[in-house]
């Protein structure tokens, strides 16, 4: 059976992830890889660590070893190590964001960048400047740190989480044509974002299942 393994860093991703694969990919298996203390360990350090990144890479081997056809990385903040990872893996590796941040950097000029962590809004600018880069365009990329809202969400306030994202959205949209969610787990809120602001807003939990989907059928493995 045609088999993806996603790898997580935390928890909440994993579900909403499930309800995409159903839709988009109801024929593939999806097979989850959760170590909900990596994010924990980026976010303490304030970068990525040599043992998060060992264990990481482990985990895209391990993946390979069950089978997959596709490794899926979920999170942004460790894309980075994804790259690195791809040349130790005898199947392709899918970073959660790349079609999204394709999508954003060929059809809008101006991109806002909206994050509730540092450690997943920078590596989701350099990667969205680099996407740019490699069709020869120039772009303006916008900060949009949501300060505050992870810590509301891990201290049981999604309600205030939630007001804190639509702030800071409202703040950056005015100089930006659209406006890119940076960690998989906000997409829930894309349609509040785009009503709220006016602008195109760009998730990337559906985005990466559809780029999957392609790759999939391009090898005959749908």
């Amino acid at each position: 059976m045609t088999t993806v393994v996603a790898v997580y860093t935390g928890q909440g991703l994993a579900e909403p992830l499930k309800a995409v694969f159903q839709e988009v990919l109801p024929g593939v298996r999806l097979v989850n890889i959760i170590d909900d203390s990596l994010i924990g360990d980026v976010v303490k350090a304030g970068h990525i660590p040599a043992g998060v990144s060992k264990r990481l890479t482990q985990y895209f081997q391990h993946g390979e070893e069950l089978g997959a056809d596709i490794i899926l990385n979920t999170c942004s903040s460790v894309g980075e190590v994804a790259d690195a990872a791809k040349g130790q893996l005898g199947i392709p590796l899918v970073k959660i964001d790349e079609a999204m941040t394709a999508k954003a950097a060929a059809e809008y000029n101006a991109i806002a960048v909206l994050a509730t962590l540092p450690s997943t809004l920078e590596p989701t600018m350099r990667f969205l400047a680099k996407q740019a880069e490699a069709i020869g365009k120039e772009v303006t990329i916008l900060n949009g740190l949501a300060v505050g809202a992870f810590d509301a969400l891990v201290g049981g306030n999604p309600a205030v989480h939630d007001r804190i994202l639509l702030e800071t959205a409202l703040t950056v949209s005015d100089k930006a044509d659209a406006i890119v969610l940076a960690q998989g787990s906000m997409a829930r809120m894309e349609g509040a974002i785009r009503e709220a602001t006016g602008k195109p807003v760009l998730s990337s939990p559906r985005l990466a299942a559809e780029q999957i989907k392609e790759m999939l059928a391009e090898r005959g493995l749908l």
